[in-house]
């Protein structure tokens, strides 16, 4: 039998192959970017969080004071610390925010990546499926042009067997 044909567009497929490949890379970095981001957000959600108990520790303590009958130079004292603590945590809803938004942004990346590696997948399965077809009619002319050859041969069998036997009766009846 002869050399297998190759496939025309082998060199396309070998394309689209690296890109999904490629797309599988990206994917993988922006999870882990996004699965950093997460982790960061924790963390300053966690430092707010602490900060935010510390105030509402102080505000309780400054309500006690009060209820107490505290000096004034106390209260004031309280307060401008009260102030301070207001600050720190104001401080960290706004990294908290801000991480919120890296987060955010992290989570856009990978939906873009999943997106293109879907789109990269099913590029790559077209062509794979148009390989398949392109396989299985290259089958079918290869079987038709043996059947044309068998016909063939069969046919010149015949005729050099007819020939062959028109020269044995010639011969018998001589």
């Amino acid at each position: 039998m002869n050399q297998p044909l190759s496939y025309p567009l082998e060199q396309l497929m070998t394309i689209k192959k690296n890109r999904f490949d490629q797309a599988v890379k990206t994917l993988e970095q922006k999870k882990e970017i996004l699965e950093k981001a997460y982790e960061k957000l924790y963390v300053v959600t966690q430092e707010r969080d602490q900060v935010l108990t510390h105030k509402q520790a102080k505000l309780a303590q400054l309500r006690e004071s009060l209820d107490e009958g505290t000096t004034t130079d106390k209260i004031q004292q309280m307060k401008a610390y009260m102030k301070i603590v207001d600050e720190k945590l104001a401080d960290k809803e706004k990294k908290v925010v801000e991480q919120q938004k890296q987060v955010d942004v992290a989570q856009k990346q990978v939906d873009i990546a999943t997106d293109e590696l879907f789109q990269r997948k099913k590029d790559l399965e077209k062509l794979e499926m148009h390989k398949q077809e392109w396989e299985k009619e290259v089958r079918y002319w290869v079987q038709q042009k043996e059947a044309v050859e068998h016909d063939e041969q069969g046919a010149q069998t015949h005729s050099i067997r007819k020939k062959e036997d028109e020269i044995r009766k010639k011969e018998r009846d001589l």
